[in-house]
């Protein structure tokens, strides 16, 4: 009898403590309403409740990290066009941190790129309107624009103490996700600038033609200002230079996200050398990559401390037809570690040659040590 009423007692504090909580969240929905009211009264000029709205549901989604946010339908469809592969903009990566836009990483022979626009800077105005308090889509929008049109960009970078101006004009954005060649005619050199659905595809292919070289010392896979993208591709692309382990495990909230990837036999490049560049600019699927190649001992790592992206953001369609971008889980490398804000640290540190990135084989200080190294 005495168990009885202990179950029956529990269960009544374990529902009112869910009728305290839901109590909570309703009293709060009531004051947003409330809120909403009191500036469509009272504020000193009219405002758009849509708009308005969309900037709310956007702070809730961006208080959780600084990669979930809100996408109106309009803006939805825009980013399913520029998913083909040639769109009109900038060629930047960006995020959210500390309210402030920073840039990921900006595309290969982009207006950004070319202007010197470098990954980790924090973008404060855009042509003259203060960032800063705006929502990333709201940012996103003002970078917007007719191609061929002209936008002013400044940015505050690391270690330099004045603000930086970047006059950028837009253009069409043509992503080629893979690049390939030989260097000094013994060696491979991949270069990976983002993770898309054919990028293992297009890797694989160069690296089939590459071998037919003989006498290969070794490759370079080149990961630099790489922002990321498909963890599929991630996965086998890393496995492509693997016999064996696990490449990277992801955690999340629900159980069906918690998962271990293992690499197959068959190291495609038959156990020669390689070594993978890095920098601030190599974010998310480039640092599972390079994370499990470091763990594995199976790659040199060379170059700067990578971005620290460390979690895996899936797209949700809603009912207005727009979409979230919801982070769903966090992935880890193969020694158990998370990148989360620290990133992966290369084996060899050596900084780039010029404020400005760009892949040259006389002025690129990290390029020219690699093929030293592999040249012996």
């Amino acid at each position: 009898m005495k168990t009885i009423i202990i179950l029956i007692f529990s269960f009544f504090i374990i529902s009112n403590c869910f009728a305290e909580k839901d109590k909570t969240v309703y009293e709060k929905i009531d004051l947003f309403s409330e809120v909403l009211s009191k500036i469509n009264n009272e504020y000193v000029e009219k405002v758009d409740q849509s708009e308005m709205m969309d900037s709310a549901i956007d702070g809730v989604l961006q208080s959780l990290d600084p990669y979930s946010s809100y996408m109106s339908p309009e803006i939805f469809e825009n980013m399913q066009t520029e998913t083909s592969g040639e769109f009109g903009g900038l060629g930047i990566e960006v995020g959210m941190e500390h309210g402030v836009v920073k840039v990921i990483s900006p595309i290969d022979n982009s207006p950004a790129s070319r202007t010197g626009i470098k990954a980790g800077d924090y973008i404060v105005k855009i042509n003259d309107i203060q960032v800063q308090g705006k929502t990333l889509t709201e940012a996103v929008e003002l970078m917007r624009g007719p191609v061929g049109s002209d936008i002013e960009i400044t940015v505050r970078r690391r270690g330099v103490k004045k603000a930086l101006v970047f006059n950028i004009t837009r253009e069409i954005i043509k992503i080629a996700s893979v690049k390939s060649k030989f260097i000094n005619d013994n060696i491979g050199y991949l270069r990976l600038t983002a993770f898309n659905e054919n990028s293992a595809s297009q890797i694989k292919k160069a690296i089939d033609i590459l071998n037919k070289k003989k006498n290969l010392k070794g490759y370079i896979l080149d990961l630099r200002n790489n922002p990321g993208g498909l963890l599929s591709q991630a996965i086998k692309i890393s496995d492509f230079f693997l016999e064996n382990g696990e490449i990277v495990s992801t955690k999340g909230r629900k159980k069906s996200e918690n998962k271990k990837f293992f690499a197959r036999k068959g190291d495609l490049i038959n156990g020669k050398t390689l070594i993978v560049l890095i920098n601030y600019g190599s974010a998310s699927a480039s640092e599972i990559v390079a994370g499990a190649l470091k763990d594995h001992k199976r790659a040199i790592l060379l170059g700067e401390n990578s971005y620290g992206k460390g979690s895996v953001q899936s797209i949700i369609p809603l009912k207005n037809k727009g979409a979230i971008k919801l982070t769903i889980s966090k992935y880890y490398l193969p020694s158990g570690k998370s990148i989360s804000e620290v990133g992966v640290s290369p084996d060899i540190i050596i900084e780039e040659s010029s404020d400005a990135f760009v892949i040259n084989s006389n002025t690129d200080n990290q390029l020219n040590f690699a093929v030293k190294l592999l040249n012996g």
